[in-house]
């Protein structure tokens, strides 16, 4: 495995660079000090909210890249350099069928701000660890903000009970499983792999000077574009099926163990 040529890493969040507590690892910040001085960029790319990200990444997000909403949304320090929202009419549609799903409740994402409906509020503090900034509305078919994505919360799981009633929607939406609770809809063109190969082309990085990291099954597009595509212990077998290269869970210094390696090339 040559890393010599790397120029970008790409990471996904929830179970790949944050560990089971949702923290970043200080060693971590430790060693995206030393990739920036060899002019490595990173980008952070996430079906969470662009906020939640960033307060995740605080120390650093003046630094970094940020692939947001499954890819929805892709902002450099004050650009947005990418936004692919629902139509109003789609948006609609999608929540009346969420509605007949017995135990789901819709969080509509927007850009920087996420909403959610009075049956959600038993989960609230769940969902505050993936939307730090959200307003609760009685109806969300009232929200007119544009939305970039629906996030479809299940407590049990959402691969068993949402994804078998959205998956006829493919054609029309992006249906991705994203977490044990979580089921996304966005825009057909809204996935971290569009995201991600609108970056590559943004700064002329061929798959040979990418490395990707995720472990569920909205980062099967991202992982398909680079070389150096890594699944972690933890992922989801999916995952493990397209990505390369394999690394430690999330709770073992995964991503930080192969980013050493990265260093050492």
């Amino acid at each position: 495995m040559d890393l010599s040529q790397i120029k970008m890493v790409v990471t996904d969040m929830d179970g790949t660079l944050l560990n089971s507590n949702h923290e970043v690892s200080e060693r971590f910040f430790d060693l995206f000090q030393q990739l920036r001085k060899k002019g490595i960029l990173f980008t952070a790319a996430s079906g969470r909210q662009y906020n939640s990200i960033v307060d995740k990444l605080d120390s650093i997000k003046e630094d970094i890249i940020v692939i947001a909403e499954n890819g929805a949304l892709v902002r450099e320090r004050e650009t947005e350099l990418l936004a692919t929202p629902l139509s109003p009419g789609l948006k609609n549609s999608l929540l009346t069928k969420i509605e007949e799903i017995e135990g789901a409740h819709a969080m509509l994402c927007g850009k920087y701000k996420a909403y959610f409906d009075g049956r959600s509020t038993p989960f609230l503090n769940e969902l505050k660890e993936y939307y730090a900034n959200f307003e609760i509305y009685e109806n969300l078919n009232d929200v007119a903000d544009e939305i970039v994505k629906i996030a479809v919360y299940h407590n049990r799981s959402a691969e068993e009970f949402i994804y078998p009633e959205m998956k006829d929607l493919e054609h029309l939406v992006k249906v991705k499983v994203s977490g044990q609770h979580w089921v996304d809809l966005n825009h057909v063109d809204a996935h971290k792999g569009h995201a991600l190969g609108k970056l590559m082309e943004r700064y002329e990085l061929s798959s040979n000077e990418v490395m990707v990291f995720g472990d569920y099954n909205n980062d099967l597009e991202m992982l398909a574009l680079a070389d150096y595509s890594f699944a972690m212990k933890n992922a989801h077998p999916r995952v493990k099926e397209i990505a390369k290269y394999s690394a430690g869970g999330n709770n073992d210094f995964g991503v930080e163990r192969v980013l050493e390696r990265l260093l050492d090339a």
